[in-house]
This record gives C-alpha cells, structure tokens and sequence, in this order.
C-alpha cells in the first residue's frame, strides 16, 4: 500500500501535459485609428469574457500583408474593407465572418494656439509649412487625407509640405512633436487628445471609410475572436465606438462627441 508520501512523489512525477492548459491568447491586429478607442474596448470585453489578449496596431495594408504571409492574428480590425478583401482572397481570413464595424472621420488636427484651420484650402497658407498625413500606399486614412485634398483642389500647392506618417496615429505624433504644423488624421484619435483643437474635414471631399473586421485562420483563438466581434456590435461595443466619434452601421447621422 503506497504512503502519502509516495502518492505525492507519483502525483509530482506525472507530465506536465496533464495539467491544464491557459488558453492561446487572443491575438488583434487593429488600424492605428483604434489605439486609444481599443483601450476600452478591451476592459469592457475582459469584463465580460475573461482571458489574455494582445494587440498589434498598424496600417491596414502593412497588417494585412503580415496576415497573408502568416501572421497568426485571430482577428482583424482594418481602416477599411479593401484590406480585409484583401486577406479573405488570399485565403487567410474567413470571409463568412466579414461585416462593417464603424465608420471613420477625417478631421485636420494642430497644437498651434490660433487653432485648427476650418476648411482644407486654408492649409494652402504659409503658416503651415508641413502637414502630416498618414502614408497612403497602406494606410486608409492617408489615402483619405490625399483624396480630400485633391478633391478641395490643394494638394498641387501642399504636396511638396507634405509629411508622412507610417500610420494615422504616426501622423498625429508628427503634429504633437512639433514637426508638422497640422495633421489631417481620424476624429477618433483626436477626441483622445487632451490638448490642441481639430476641425472636422467635409464629408463630401473624400470616400467613406468603411471599416470592417474579419475572423482569421492562422490564430489559434477564433472563438474568442468571433466573440470579440459580436462585442462590438453590441450595445456596450456600440457605446464606445460612437464615443470615439465612429458612425456605426445603420446611423445615417452621429453627433460629434
């Protein structure tokens, strides 16, 4: 008959396969956009659905490339639905699981004392010897900011003060340090400034941009994923998106926070 002690030898002596086992982490790749809205979401997610989770921001483009090479993302939250038709034809995303989340907003940010400029003719004025916007070879919101100063007919005057950010969130560092004079970047991250003005970019000078997520195949937490992007369609993800000045799916008009 075995002693305690020999119980407690066997029991220390069994493989360690045989405890159980901390679930995969829940892997995001998110759009710069999110950096600071993606702060809340997640607390009030963990709240709900305990677990460990991690998040990589970016550009859209740069995110999906990672995605299409392999990275192993359980979801993805891109600036908008190109790229996640992008990793869905690549076959590295669900495409079953693809819908809208929210809608961005340009606006054009600056710390300068005499404010944010109200149209974006007005960026065209000395005083603004640089501008930051976000690189528009992978970053929605750059290709936004490029397309809106084509469309008010000043970018031939801006291009050469142009300043590029790897990301949006990039660009609106480049205003906050000093080495731009304004940024042309989401509402989301400038409602999340504590200092500096903005002023919000005309609607009618760019393409919306609709901003869709997808369940990816290469992470090894998709239940956690799509549990995620129920969240965000819920009242409570609702809630903080619309904080954050997003236009949700089925509002035709959101207030600006």
């Amino acid at each position: 008959m075995f002693s305690r002690r020999a119980w407690v030898a066997i029991f220390l002596a069994l493989p360690l396969g045989c405890q159980a086992k901390a679930p995969p982490p829940l892997r995001v790749a998110a759009a710069a956009d999110l950096a600071h809205a993606f702060d809340e979401i997640q607390a009030a997610f963990a709240a709900k659905t305990p677990g460990p989770l991690t998040l990589t921001v970016g550009a859209s483009g740069l995110l999906a490339k990672q995605i299409t090479e392999g990275a192993p993302f359980d979801l993805f939250l891109a600036a908008n639905s190109g790229y996640v038709e992008q990793v869905v034809r690549a076959s590295a995303c669900d495409g079953s699981t693809v819908h809208v989340y929210a809608r961005g907003r340009l606006v054009v940010w600056t710390k300068r004392a005499e404010g944010a400029p109200q149209t974006l003719a007005a960026l065209a004025e000395p005083r603004f010897e640089h501008i930051a916007i976000a690189n528009p070879e992978h970053a929605p919101y750059g290709a936004a900011a490029r397309d809106a100063l084509n469309r008010a007919k000043v970018w031939s005057q801006v291009a050469s003060r142009v300043v590029y950010g790897e990301n949006v969130q990039q660009a609106l560092e480049l205003a906050k340090t000093g080495n731009a004079d304004a940024a042309i970047v989401g509402l989301s991250l400038a409602l999340a400034q504590p200092s500096g003005s903005w002023a919000a970019v005309d609607e009618a000078l760019y393409a919306p941009i609709d901003q869709s997520l997808v369940v990816c195949k290469h992470g090894e937490n998709p239940a956690a994923a799509r549990r995620l992007a129920e969240f965000l369609s819920s009242p409570a993800g609702r809630t903080i998106l619309r904080k954050y000045g997003f236009l949700l799916p089925g509002e035709a008009v959101a207030k600006v926070p």
